[in-house]
């Protein structure tokens, strides 16, 4: 990774540019969160950012520690009931995009983030699901950033916790969901989208410096590449800017920075 900027500042800045000033985006805590508010600063002035929490339109200036910080409260449009949030906006599909990440995932983009090891006897219990069922199936599309490594990258998860495209590849479109699902992995290595047809993940994209020798390496699957691969265009300075200013003022409010080193 070049030395003028580091491999979260890369993630962080490719996952930004997949939203627009015209959607509607259902926001995670931590890099995702980083990721909406960099788009809303620079690209996209337009985009609605909308917290599990109810809050709608909110447009914080620093990096919430979580849905509940008063930060979103307090710059929100409004603020809703979390039934109101779910039944109304997500399930009535009025979210056009919704980021997520997770402690494993899978070649067709499902998530595991309830446990590691057997169910009946983890070797780790993670918070579980949250509101990511529900937004990964009620979203319009599906963005997902994560670190990359065989560890997080595997072939099987241990537990089915989001639903992705389906064990293999079909349950989605089978159980009539008509949502788009994940449309695209950011990793701190590269970009994966899933194939048209299969809906297995592909490399389309790697970040500079890297190379498919590494990305295969940190994935625990045979991992395909697209029959283009580009590099990922570096973080511009008006990007990297925006994105250290708000690192910045998180940490001087809330003595770190959220993940984003």
């Amino acid at each position: 990774m070049s030395s003028g900027y580091t491999a979260a500042e890369m993630m962080t800045v490719a996952a930004a540019r997949a939203l627009s000033s015209r959607d509607i985006c259902f926001v995670g805590i931590g890099l995702p969160s980083a990721a909406c508010n960099l788009a809303r600063l620079t690209h996209a002035p337009g985009l609605t950012l909308i917290y599990e929490s109810g809050t709608i339109e909110t447009k914080p200036s620093v990096l919430p520690l979580s849905i509940g910080d008063g930060e979103l409260c307090e710059t929100a449009l409004t603020t809703v009931s979390v039934p109101e949030m779910f039944r109304y906006w997500l399930q009535g599909g009025r979210i056009t995009a919704g980021f997520l990440g997770g402690a494993q995932i899978d070649r067709f983009g499902n998530l595991n983030s309830t446990v590691i090891g057997p169910y009946a006897k983890p070797k780790v219990r993670l918070p579980g699901s949250g509101g990511a069922t529900e937004i990964a199936t009620s979203c319009g599309r599906i963005f997902i950033v994560m670190r990359q490594s065989p560890r997080t990258f595997v072939k099987k998860l241990d537990f089915l916790t989001t639903l992705g495209h389906g064990a293999t590849g079909r349950e989605r479109r089978e159980l009539g969901i008509h949502t788009e699902g994940p449309a695209l992995l950011v990793t701190d290595l590269c970009m994966m989208k899933p194939d048209e047809e299969s809906k297995e993940m592909c490399v389309t994209s790697m970040h500079p410096g890297v190379t498919m020798e590494q990305v295969r390496a940190a994935t625990g699957w045979e991992l395909r590449a697209a029959d283009m691969v580009s590099e990922t265009e570096p973080p511009s300075a008006v990007e990297l800017e925006a994105l250290r200013d708000l690192n910045r003022r998180t940490a001087e409010a809330h003595g770190s920075s959220l993940g984003m080193e």
